[in-house]
């Protein structure tokens, strides 16, 4: 029995991708360079082409982690409907969310791992890049770990800024960071974990939201229910690739708020428009 036929694993982490083969290669790499080992990753694929599924067929061969793939069909803006499909596909009791435009340092995973705990949510950060360097990242800086270096960025133009402290912060460092940070401790969908009982408990992602806030949205549940967040945006790292947002609209933003804020108003537990219908 090969390491991908074991029993379940450890860690299911969730990647969600559109069409963007180019960036979810680099991040499929980053996983690879994980020093935690003991997960899967499950590809929540909102209705991608054929060259997707290529990726994923050929990645299979080339990463020491096994892939599953999770397809709907291209009906528009559904992340939240595939990333309820994703859930339920997930192998492991926790599970870590994040996007396929974000590539992990090589503790990632082992950071979410060892600070999981049960009635707990992690909320982690992410590093943005701009376009140009997103685009220069070779599978070679991505195993190097040169994407996380700050002096690496610097040469490459990044300027010098507060939240390089993402990159560059460790031990109590980033553990004062977490705790000092004015950032509220949300459910991140590029960059957070939590107990797959408790994703189900709330029923998931309400699939009437479309683009912004959906995962925010599933994080105000989750505290109506009891779960509690823990802040480690400073020691949970990815740097965030540079792309479009095509559906980000005024009409979605608009939706999206009316459906969080009566989430906190009614102080909701469970959406009707989730995982069981």
């Amino acid at each position: 029995m090969n390491q991908k036929e074991k029993e379940s694993p450890k860690i299911s982490v969730i990647v969600s991708t559109y069409n963007a083969e180019e960036w979810l290669k680099k991040v499929l790499w980053g996983f690879n360079c994980q020093v935690f080992k003991d997960f899967e990753v499950v590809v929540a694929d909102d209705g991608s082409g054929p060259k997707t599924k290529e990726l994923l067929e050929e990645m299979s061969k080339k990463v020491f982690y096994p892939i599953v793939h999770v397809w709907q069909e291209d009906d528009g803006f559904q992340k939240s409907r595939i990333l309820n499909k994703a859930v339920e596909a997930c192998n492991a009791e926790y599970i870590i969310m994040t996007d396929g435009d974000c590539i992990p340092r090589e503790d990632f995973v082992e950071v979410h791992y060892i600070n999981k705990e049960p009635g707990y949510f992690i909320s982690g950060g992410y590093y943005m890049l701009p376009m140009n360097i997103s685009k220069m990242i070779t599978l070679e800086d991505i195993e190097k770990q040169h994407c996380f270096n700050i002096h690496w960025l610097k040469e490459k133009g990044i300027p010098k800024t507060f939240k390089n402290n993402k990159l560059t912060a460790n031990g109590i460092v980033s553990k004062l960071l977490n705790r000092f940070t004015p950032t509220n401790a949300s459910w991140n969908g590029h960059n957070s974990s939590g107990w797959k009982k408790d994703i189900l408990n709330v029923n998931g992602f309400d699939e009437r939201m479309q683009y912004g806030g959906q995962d925010r949205e599933l994080g105000e549940r989750l505290f109506n229910f009891g779960i509690k967040s823990k802040q480690l945006r400073y020691s949970a790292v990815c740097v965030h690739l540079d792309h479009k947002r095509g559906y980000k609209t005024p009409e979605s933003i608009a939706k999206n708020q009316a459906i969080r804020k009566e989430t906190r108003s009614n102080k909701l537990v469970w959406t009707h428009y989730g995982i069981t219908k």
